[in-house]
């Protein structure tokens, strides 16, 4: 059933179904479909009615009949669409009849009946109190043209390509039922019954659209009385969207003057009849349901940030969560380590796919959500969502290389520029990446925010000069300082050293990542102070960020767990093993995901080199093709070759006994950094582990580095690249050939 749509994303987001709202409510619904109820309602009111009676038997039934008078009306307590309903019924055999009729159409063990009113049906639309459509409705039927017999004009009137089965186009067919047939009986007819050129015979009693009848717009036309009489009725009801079925002669006449009667109030009223009338003008009904679930001012989108690259996506993606979470915002989060609402894990696993981000932006709990969008998810399903309001890309790298038709490191790009092409505010990209700085020309945001980690990077600087946003890393007295630079302002916002999650400024990788994370966040207008709160207050402990340079110091030995699993991952992991200085050995357990090609396993490998010199060499649980200890062994072979001695290689294939023999290799004074696919089981090795070794800390005193200007460079272009610059800043063209039209 895919009538249930949602308009707008958490917090703010409403529902309707068919014409159901989520703003109606549930005892409006119940009444409008309790016809005895609606009718004593509107009575009490003063609001023309018939006269009623219900009961629950055939005797009754014809007792009830004779008391109203006949004509008289018969329908089921609780039916909809016309359905059970019998007409202008003027003996006591009739009503006995169509109570059988009613009672089976009905869920209710009563029936109803109503004085017969004379007039036409109109339907009367009412949206948020104010009268928005009025259809005449006219039952179905057929027009003899002296030749054709009634089955042969039946089909004659569904060959109308309006037509269709059930709701599916704007006119149902129409059935010769049994209805039809005692109509015709009625008449002295049957379905070989050629009628007269000209002659209207009418095959239902009722004028639903749902049985084959057609409607004619009379909008304009409506007397004030009788809108007034159905905003009131609708009202008394409590819909807030409702359908009036009004039977009167003429509805450009006061009901008061020429009579009339309210026949039903319907919750969920069909909308076909008003925006395709067979006669007349289409009314845009829709449009008044949207003003009343989103008046003017009232947002309907929360704020989406989309995050993209190879490497330090999740750590961006949760450090800028926490940056929106510290500074009061619900956030919903997608990243490689679940979803979590509000900081709490809802869906464990990598949902980092479409699905992910619609589970997120369905909740409606949130105001602010927080995307990390990966290439696999993109690949095979798209986004999740049609836009967002910040993109950030990180970088590209050579990662799932020969997956999904994706060969080159230009085709990876080109996959993940898709999630920058949807931000409609700012797109916040990589300088220093080559790949990432040719996304500007091809997004349709309005700002461009570059990052780079190069203060005299040529083309920021220009486009710095030119009033464009970036955030750069630039050197100061006391160390690095994340500065950012906005429509001609220097904001220094905070030294590297100081974001825990840096390890005092030394893993490089994650003051990239801060540096994102501010650059997203400044981008959403948040306050100098909450980046800064935010950035100092979130590290990567396992708690916090599992698998993103977790650091455990309570062994002899230093242990850092990380999920690098590609060459820019390992490489990170080395720079910040230089950087530690380690007094002992450097212990890397490596594995790299088994699908990957071996020429991308090799460089992986050399990533590492030289700033390990033990390893343990292990498989992922998943194989993903290979043999139990192929990649292990190939590991080995490519450290070999590389000039690694035999003597400091270890093979143990599976994950679990391959940390115990590392945790039970490292010394006191040793560095041992954990590359692990079960992070939380292999954490819980880390922290258990029993040593007899003391436990000596060495602490770390931050140099102090002397402020030295350095002057920017010019940005070369190459031979087929060109600047622009316009009101976002400078960028490079994009060699793209535009779409033909």
């Amino acid at each position: 059933d895919y009538s249930l749509v949602q308009f707008g994303h958490g917090k703010y987001q409403t529902r309707i179904q068919a014409t159901v709202t989520s703003g109606t409510g549930t005892i409006a619904t119940s009444l409008a479909s309790d016809k005895e109820g609606t009718h004593s309602i509107l009575k009490d009111m003063g609001l023309p009615v018939p006269k009623q009676a219900m009961f629950s038997s055939e005797d009754e039934a014809v007792s009830a009949c004779r008391r109203i008078g006949y004509p008289v009306v018969i329908k089921p307590l609780d039916g909809n669409h016309g359905r059970g309903i019998s007409i202008n019924l003027t003996t006591d055999e009739a009503v006995r009849e169509a109570f059988q009729v009613a009672k089976e159409q009905g869920r209710s063990r009563f029936v109803l009946a109503e004085s017969f009113v004379s007039g036409y049906d109109h339907r009367m639309l009412v949206v948020n109190g104010e009268l928005v459509a009025v259809a005449k409705r006219v039952p179905g039927h057929v027009i003899g043209d002296g030749r054709s017999t009634i089955a042969q004009l039946v089909d004659i009137v569904n060959a109308d390509p309006r037509r269709g089965i059930g709701h599916e186009k704007v006119l149902t067919r129409i059935e010769i039922d049994s209805q039809a047939r005692r109509l015709m009986q009625d008449a002295g007819y049957d379905e070989n019954t050629v009628l007269k050129k000209g002659e209207q015979f009418f095959l239902r009693s009722t004028a639903n659209l749902s049985t084959g009848g057609t409607a004619i717009d009379v909008t304009d036309v409506v007397h004030p009385d009788n809108r007034e009489m159905a905003i009131r009725a609708v009202r008394a009801i409590g819909l807030d969207i409702g359908g009036v079925d009004f039977l009167t002669d003429d509805i450009t006449h006061s009901y008061k003057d020429v009579g009339g009667g309210i026949a039903e109030v319907n919750a969920g009223p069909g909308f076909r009849m008003h925006v395709a009338p067979s006669e007349g003008e289409p009314r845009d009904v829709a449009g008044k349901v949207i003003d009343m679930l989103y008046p003017p001012g009232v947002p309907t989108r929360i704020p989406v940030a989309a995050i993209t690259g190879t490497n330090g996506k999740t750590t961006t993606t949760r450090m800028l969560a926490h940056i929106m979470k510290t500074s009061g915002h619900v956030v919903g989060m997608t990243s490689t380590g679940g979803i979590q609402v509000d900081g709490r894990v809802t869906v464990k696993g990598d949902m980092t796919g479409p699905q992910s981000a619609q589970i997120v932006l369905r909740d409606p709990t949130i105001d602010f959500a927080v995307l990390e969008t990966a290439r696999g998810g993109i690949l095979r399903s798209g986004l999740g969502y049609s836009e967002c309001d910040v993109a950030a890309c990180i970088n590209i790298s050579a990662d799932h290389m020969g997956l999904g038709g994706i060969e080159t490191l230009e085709q990876l790009a080109q996959v993940k520029e898709t999630v920058v092409r949807v931000a409609n505010d700012t797109a916040v990209l990589n300088a220093d990446d080559k790949l990432c700085l040719k996304m500007a020309d091809n997004c349709r945001a309005r700002y461009l925010c570059y990052v780079t980690m190069d203060p005299t990077h040529g083309l920021v600087r220009e486009h710095i000069r030119a009033n464009g946003r970036a955030v750069v890393l630039e050197k100061g007295i006391n160390g690095d300082m994340i500065t950012i630079y906005d429509n001609g302002s220097h904001i220094p916002l905070l030294w590297s050293h100081l974001i825990p999650a840096t390890i005092e400024g030394k893993a490089m990788h994650n003051v990239q990542n801060a540096m994102f994370a501010a650059a997203i966040a400044y981008s959403f207008d948040k306050d100098l102070d909450e980046i800064r709160n935010g950035l100092r207050t979130f590290d990567t402990s396992f708690f916090q960020s599992p698998g993103r340079t977790n650091i455990y110091n309570e062994h002899p030995f230093k242990v850092i767990l990380d999920y690098a699993h590609n060459p820019a991952g390992f490489r990170a992991m080395a720079e910040l093993a230089e950087k530690l200085e380690p007094a002992g050995k450097r212990i890397l357990v490596i594995s790299v995901p088994g699908d990957r090609r071996d020429a991308d396993i090799r460089e992986s490998v050399r990533a590492c080199l030289p700033h390990f010199t033990h390893f343990v060499c292990k498989a992922d649980n998943n194989r993903r093709g290979r043999g139990d200890d192929e990649l292990p062994q190939l590991i080995r072979s490519y450290l070999i070759e590389e000039g690694v001695a035999e003597d400091n290689i270890r093979v143990v294939a599976e994950e679990e006994p391959a940390v115990d023999e590392s945790l039970a290799m490292a010394e006191e004074g040793d560095l041992l950094v954990i590359t692990a696919d079960d992070l939380h089981r292999t954490w819980k090795q880390i922290i258990n582990l029993n040593s007899d070794k003391s436990q000596q800390k060495k602490k770390t005193i931050p140099g102090t580095k002397v402020y030295v200007p350095e002057r920017a460079k010019r940005y070369v272009l190459e031979e087929d690249e060109e600047l622009i610059i316009d009101e976002r800043g400078v960028r490079l063209a994009s060699n793209e050939p535009e779409d033909a039209d």
